[in-house]
């Protein structure tokens, strides 16, 4: 069964990378560009993963990952971190809210799919 995991990130372009490097490996994806739009999104289909950005517009990925956690039908998707921002302070927050992992940008596909793999199997 594929697993589908769902993109959240403001730049296209690091959308469009991070597509590209889960579906060619085998991963279905969907995309959203920011908060709100992911919160629309999240129920039209069985998501497996989320990977969010920290800094977004209209709601950070910190606020995604407490409304997706304060859901009943989402709190057991699992959230990970894909931001530029490498401050433990924040990497702290993100953990509180629900994270399970936190990738820096800019990332190797590599390690992209190494922390997919640990958190979704």
């Amino acid at each position: 069964m594929q697993k589908n995991i769902m993109i959240v990130d403001d730049a296209k372009s690091m959308r469009s990378l991070v597509a590209m490097t889960l579906r060619n490996s085998g991963y279905q994806v969907v995309e959203a560009s920011d908060g709100d739009e992911a919160l629309k999104k999240i129920g039209d289909q069985k998501l497996h993963l989320v990977i969010t950005d920290f800094n977004m517009p209209k709601m950070n990925g910190i606020d995604l990952i407490r409304s997706i956690k304060s859901d009943s039908r989402y709190r057991f998707i699992p959230v990970v971190m894909l931001t530029m921002i490498n401050d433990e302070e924040k990497k702290r927050q993100g953990q509180m809210a629900g994270a399970k992992a936190w990738i820096v940008k800019p990332f190797k596909p590599e390690t992209m799919l190494n922390v997919v793999r640990k958190v979704i199997g």
